[in-house]
């Protein structure tokens, strides 16, 4: 009996299958559905589990036996989920769903492109003020210049209860700019220019108080040196998740507008998911850590070991698996 051919042959109902659960995640679950498709359904369901077991007995090629497993996981889910998330569901989500999502999704990369590139060139302008004097007055304003350097006119260890109260500003302001642009994704355009103008802003803030004329530009970078990293990633996260979704209404592959909308909600929430995670973390930080008077070097360690975990999250979980692309 030869086993793989088989198999082979039934890889149309395994097709099938694939396509019914593609269908059932988009437009809701099986008891949405008639007798006689959820009767269908479950026969699918049952004849992939047992090919599964076959395949895994049998010991055929591993991308074979994944592909199978992934797929009675789907069939799964749709047969018997509760319609409650579990902590398991939301760590896979976080850890395995989120970081492989964010790797492939295109609308992660125009939003973190956007964000950064005109982050960085915003602080290059406003620091450098010979060749651009007014860049830093103009995109800030004379009086939130001025309310910046009064903030951070005093060391760190001389009054917690001030950067205490700041960094809970600080932590409202930016988780409301990230809220901003998810909110505003579904639109795209108004996504796109909210980001647009806090990452001008944001750099702004920055590259001015780089400057060696400003006094208080020290204290400025021991206080958001820490939580940079994970604070400013999370607002690139929230307008990639709401551009997805703004994409998912106005490009719609042929489905119906609303199936459209939401599969890409389906895609965003690990997006989302990611970026609430990394907020928390934002928030530990600039609640513990910037404003302890702790030395600027280990601030800086912090930071440089933040980037790094990113960079671990995002290249080597999220880099495509083989088989992938099969589920």
């Amino acid at each position: 009996m030869n086993i793989a051919k088989l198999l082979e042959q039934r890889r149309l109902q395994w097709t099938e299958l694939e396509r019914l659960c593609g269908e059932l995640e988009v437009r809701g679950r099986t008891q949405q559905r008639s007798a006689a498709a959820v009767s269908r359904f479950a026969t699918l369901y049952r004849s992939a589990c047992a090919d599964l077991a076959l395949a895994t007995a049998y010991q055929l090629p591993p991308a074979t036996v994944a592909y199978l497993h992934r797929l009675v996981g789907r069939a799964h889910n749709q047969l018997y989920r509760s319609g409650t998330s579990t902590f398991a569901s939301w760590v896979d989500i976080v850890i395995r769903q989120a970081p492989q999502r964010i790797f492939s999704d295109p609308c992660v990369r125009v939003a973190a492109l956007l964000f950064f590139g005109l982050f960085t060139l915003s602080m290059l302008f406003a620091w450098n003020e010979t060749l651009f004097p007014q860049f830093a007055e103009t995109v800030l304003g004379a009086e939130h210049m001025t309310m910046m350097e009064s903030s951070f006119e005093e060391p760190l260890d001389a009054s917690m209860d001030h950067y205490l109260m700041m960094s809970g500003f600080y932590i409202q302001h930016n988780t409301g700019i990230g809220l901003q642009c998810f909110a505003f994704g579904i639109l795209l355009i108004p996504c796109l220019v909210t980001l647009s103008y806090n990452a001008v802003v944001l750099g702004a803030s920055f590259g001015y108080m780089a400057r060696d004329s400003v006094a208080a530009g020290d204290n400025f970078f021991q206080f958001v040196t820490a939580h940079g990293p994970f604070e400013l990633t999370a607002i690139a996260l929230s307008a990639g998740a709401g551009l997805r979704m703004g994409l998912g209404l106005f490009a719609t592959g042929g489905l119906r507008r609303v199936d459209s909308l939401r599969l890409s909600a389906l895609k965003a929430v690990p997006i989302m998911a990611a970026a609430v995670v990394m907020f928390f973390l934002a928030a530990f930080t600039e609640g513990f850590i910037s404003p302890s008077p702790l030395p600027y070097v280990v601030k800086a360690a912090w930071a440089i070991l933040s980037s790094g975990l990113l960079m671990f999250y995002f290249v080597v979980l999220g880099f495509p698996r083989r088989g992938d692309d099969a589920a």
